[in-house]
């Protein structure tokens, strides 16, 4: 390994464990309504509150997780009363998994507290640094999205 890629290398494990502890930091909410839940009930809950109702199969494929294990997910958000299933107007065979007004209380109690986390997080950086912090956090997820993309033509 020659300099350049033993600082890259060191970089990468940095980044490896400052993004946790930042993630940790910013988004661990006392009386989070949510905290209880596994993190794929969470997954489940947060992509219905963003997208609206959707077909287990959807949420399968975007999850990347087998049917099986969606309806798992599903029943027990079902027996928590956090999601509901309703059948399609055109063809009852499909189903979809929406949240019922409690669970979508919750989740919007959750991003509410998240946000003012967030909020309060920011208010110890200066305007300018807010920027930059915001710049390379648009850069990195840029990064992220392009090495998704090779991978998918690979």
């Amino acid at each position: 390994m020659d300099m350049d890629d033993t600082i890259l290398f060191e970089q990468a494990k940095s980044i490896a464990s400052l993004l946790p502890a930042v993630m940790r930091g910013l988004f661990t909410v006392d009386g989070d309504p949510a905290a209880e839940l596994p993190l794929s009930q969470l997954r489940v809950c947060r992509m219905l509150l963003s997208c609206g109702p959707r077909p287990m199969s959807a949420l399968s494929r975007e999850l990347d997780v087998s049917l099986s294990a969606i309806t798992q997910v599903a029943d027990r958000l079902e027996r928590a009363r956090l999601v509901t299933r309703v059948a399609e107007d055109n063809d009852r065979r499909i189903r979809f998994l929406q949240l019922t007004p409690h669970g979508e209380q919750i989740m919007r109690r959750r991003e509410d507290a998240r946000i003012q986390r967030v909020l309060t997080v920011l208010e110890h950086l200066t305007p300018e640094m807010r920027r930059e912090m915001q710049g390379s956090l648009e850069t990195l997820l840029e990064a992220c999205a392009a090495l998704r993309n090779e991978e998918a033509i690979a």
